[in-house]
């Protein structure tokens, strides 16, 4: 029995064309399987390797380290004046940081989904509001929309003391969905993915 497969054959276009220009004959196909030496392939392989198999596991073992640690967050919207971020996976955020979180669905987004924001109140923090108008601690962080672009009803967000765990999470943009809006709220603890990263 043959064990190896059959050796490519050439079109009658490429026969004739190496019979005309002798220098196309060594590059057909039957003339690339004659010249190849499995058993010098098979040695450089094994050479390669040998030389090179530290480098491929410290390079895998970093890509999994990194993968375990951090992930990158591209930002599609105009919420923020950034697009690229480095997502530190577990690192808490403090305030006036940038915080990856979990989307727990409703609106036009899916469960899930990753949002970036700015942090702008903590626990122990009092967020109140005046008509439709947001305040931490007495300071301005945004004004709520009746309306979405999409013509849908924003409900306003919640007031009152920030307990233990919880975040009020804002973006400079007046079409941002953050917590002055209900269907973002206040963002608790179990929802944090990490600090986020501004690169660009």
């Amino acid at each position: 029995m043959n064990d190896h497969p059959p050796a490519p054959t050439s079109t009658p276009a490429a026969s004739a064309l190496a019979r005309h220009f002798p220098a196309i004959a060594a590059f057909t196909p039957q003339a690339l399987v004659r010249r190849f030496d499995r058993a010098a392939f098979r040695e450089r392989l094994i050479r390669h390797f040998k030389r090179w198999t530290l480098v491929y596991l410290l390079a895998a073992l970093a890509a999994a380290w990194f993968d375990a640690h951090f992930t990158v967050a591209l930002n599609v919207t105009e919420s923020l004046p950034v697009r690229l971020f480095l997502i530190h996976r577990g690192e808490q955020p403090g305030r006036g940081d940038y915080v990856a979180f979990r989307w727990l669905g409703g609106g036009p987004y899916p469960a899930g989904v990753t949002f970036i924001k700015e942090i702008a109140g903590m626990s122990g923090d009092v967020v109140t509001q005046v008509e439709r108008d947001y305040f931490v601690n007495g300071h301005a962080v945004g004004r709520a929309k009746p309306l979405s672009r999409q013509g849908l009803t924003l409900e306003p967000g919640p007031t009152g003391t920030l307990p233990d765990g919880a975040y009020y999470v804002r973006s400079p943009h007046p079409d941002s969905l953050d917590s002055r809006y209900g269907l973002t709220g206040w963002v608790s603890q179990a929802q944090i993915i990490g600090r986020a990263h501004a690169l660009f």
